[in-house]
């Protein structure tokens, strides 16, 4: 059973690119996005990485963490960090975790419990649902998971716009409606009284209907 929504976030202890971490102890009071791959030296995963890798200072200016994780032992992560860099023009700025006895994968039910054996004998195909995305907030709990196929990329510009949604709402009382970005309108929240709202909003809101009503977003803090 994969965790989900609402879930802690499974700690753990790992060999990555970067030394060994626990996972809670190295997010500490930071978002984190953990991004999994079903092996090293993936055409698919090879540009998600690199491409991530370049708009990094887009997370950083948000407080978020980033760290991937593969099927494999952490050394051939690195090796593959150079032909990311070759070819994506970009190196990884930020740890990859060594996942070659499958514990990561498994805590966050990405495998199953019963996968076994020598994880460089394990084919990209074998591991195929090693393709999640969770973003964790500081109270290490899980606020997103998506889950792609091996086939399409990761569209790592809409985990920026998530985040950017989550932080607004875990501050505010406001909810975003489809399509949104910064800066635009949002949606009281509906665990918000009209006479509550009315303090918080004295010059009043749009309500096209009377459970839609839309205010300018706040100011994010």
């Amino acid at each position: 059973m994969g965790v989900t929504i609402g879930d802690t976030a499974p700690d753990f202890e790992a060999e990555t690119t970067e030394g060994t971490i626990n996972f809670h102890d190295w997010l500490g009071d930071s978002w984190g996005v953990l991004f999994s791959h079903p092996r090293a030296f993936t055409p698919v995963c090879t540009t998600e990485l690199g491409y991530l890798a370049s708009i990094k200072p887009e997370f950083d200016k948000r407080g978020v963490k980033i760290i991937g994780i593969s099927v494999d032992p952490a050394e051939n992560n690195i090796g593959w960090s150079k032909d990311i860099e070759e070819t994506q023009g970009t190196a990884p700025n930020y740890p990859i975790i060594g996942d070659s006895d499958f514990k990561v994968a498994k805590a966050y039910g990405m495998l199953p419990a019963d996968v076994e054996g020598e994880a460089t004998e394990r084919t990209p195909a074998q591991n195929a649902t090693v393709r999640n995305v969770y973003v964790i907030g500081p109270d290490k709990k899980i606020k997103l998971v998506l889950i792609y196929p091996m086939t399409t990329g990761r569209n790592f510009d809409e985990v920026l716009r998530v985040i950017d949604s989550l932080q607004l709402t875990a501050n505010h009382a406001v909810a975003t409606p489809a399509q949104w970005q910064p800066g635009e309108d949002v949606i009281i929240a509906g665990s918000v009284s009209n006479d509550a709202a009315k303090e918080k909003y004295p010059d009043g809101w749009k309500e096209p209907k009377p459970y839609i009503r839309i205010v300018p977003a706040p100011t994010a803090s």
